[in-house]
């Protein structure tokens, strides 16, 4: 028996991927217009058709012919599909080009005839001026054939996650199909409302990064992202599944063939003295006054892990936190840990585009929550794959922007400059990605 099918827009790296392949289904293709994402994606999902361009003006028939599956049924698509929210005066909010990629997500939904949707956003967008976009957003849906479950905003906190972090969700099913629900919490910290005092409290910062090695004892990750670990501290549960110590690790997604004692997307940054004296005098769940970073509590969560700009908008990479224990910030690794991806999973080698790819991703653990209840709305019962099979080729991670779009043979688009002030003019190609960045802003 085939295992349901589904397909990601706006990929990224793969938070929502993983999260959807670990519950049952098989993602068979994902649309990522970032080629340096697209590579990433391909090395961890080497099963994936990865289209590396824009979904405007892409075709269901495009993404089905990348993918193989010719007339199959599309069982869900799923993304996060980035808009501003505003109206314009006299207009439909759906109706400002600036979110032409909300509209896209709705029309290649429709195009592929998906049986289910999950249509994944910022928390701001249910508030303000931004309410009536949402609004209009699900009557588009309704409107194209489809009943829409009431928007909620989940936190990975109570999905398992050592995160606080805050993001909306909006379910659609075909009508005539069974309408899924969102999944119930399973944790909490500590610093949640007496509702859920009767969870358990969920994994720490400590729980998370606590069996690492310390990334400052080896010199090759000055130069490297990964060395060979001979000596791991004891882990909790949370890091045993992270390290796939048990078969249960691996949830219903395939097994990798990869290497548990490589320490992976560990560079090490090299911080001043001055700094560092700052951030050991910093307390935990305290923030540096100069930096503004935010230190890390050993007993409580992280602060929300943001993805920073694209090269449209400056390209700076949001502050990553400070370590509870040591005087340095965390390595796109610990990054990976507190937002509940597994070690197998590896990112791009720089830590820029590392912590972009974090930043940008559903957490897994809650893609998969959200993904079981889908899944247990098509009838479906997950099932465990047999099979075991290779990651992608290691120099995918190693790609820069122009090596990437190389490889994917797709342009490197950068805008012309304007003669008279001298400003460089962004392309259709930088703004989508701007507005794929605001995403998380």
């Amino acid at each position: 028996m085939q295992r349901p099918i589904g397909i990601d827009l706006f990929a990224g790296a793969g938070g929502l991927s993983l999260g959807f392949e670990q519950a049952g289904f098989d993602v068979v293709a994902a649309v990522e217009m970032d080629p340096v994402h697209s590579a990433v994606h391909a090395f961890n999902f080497p099963r994936c058709a990865v289209l590396p361009k824009s979904v405007v003006g892409l075709s269901g028939r495009e993404i089905r012919d990348a993918a193989g599956i010719g007339s199959r049924k599309v069982d869900v698509v799923f993304g996060g599909a980035p808009c501003q929210g505003f109206s314009m005066i006299g207009k439909r909010a759906l109706d400002d080009p600036r979110n032409v990629l909300v509209r896209e997500f709705v029309r290649i939904v429709v195009e592929l005839e998906a049986r289910y949707f999950v249509f994944e956003n910022v928390k701001g967008l249910t508030v303000g001026r931004h309410r009536a976009f949402l609004e209009e957003l699900i009557s588009e849906f309704k409107a194209e054939g489809y009943n829409v479950a009431p928007w909620k905003v989940l936190n990975a906190a109570r999905y398992g996650v050592p995160q606080d972090r805050e993001r909306l969700f909006l379910l659609g099913a075909r009508k005539g199909l069974t309408l899924p629900t969102y999944p119930a919490p399973i944790t909490r910290s500590a610093n949640d409302d007496d509702d859920l005092e009767s969870l358990p409290i969920g994994p720490t910062c400590a729980d998370a990064l606590g069996d690492l090695p310390d990334a400052e004892m080896f010199e090759a990750l000055l130069m490297s992202d990964s060395v060979k670990v001979s000596r791991w501290s004891r882990p909790s549960a949370y890091a045993r599944e992270l390290r796939c110590l048990t078969d249960d690790s691996w949830h219903y997604g395939y097994v990798r063939k990869w290497v548990p004692g490589l320490l992976t997307s560990s560079t090490r940054t090299d911080h001043t003295p001055i700094s560092r004296r700052r951030f050991a005098e910093t307390e935990n769940a305290g923030v540096e006054p100069i930096s503004r970073f935010f230190r890390l509590s050993a007993n409580g969560v992280s602060n929300t892990l943001r993805a920073g700009t694209d090269s449209a908008r400056g390209a700076f990479t949001s502050p990553r936190p400070i370590h509870y224990k040591y005087a340095r910030c965390v390595t796109v690794r610990e990054m990976a840990r507190l937002h509940g991806f597994p070690d197998w999973f590896r990112f791009h080698v720089t830590k820029w585009h590392g912590a972009r790819q974090i930043g940008n991703a559903v957490p897994p653990p809650l893609a998969r929550a959200i993904a079981s209840q889908v899944l247990r709305a098509t009838g479906h019962k997950p099932r465990r794959p047999t099979e075991t099979i290779s990651l992608g080729d290691p120099k995918l991670l190693e790609l820069e922007m122009g090596a990437a779009a190389a490889f994917w043979e797709v342009p490197v688009v950068i805008g012309r400059r304007d003669r008279k002030s001298g400003a460089r003019k962004r392309s259709q190609h930088e703004i989508e990605a701007a507005l794929r960045e605001m995403v998380l802003a």
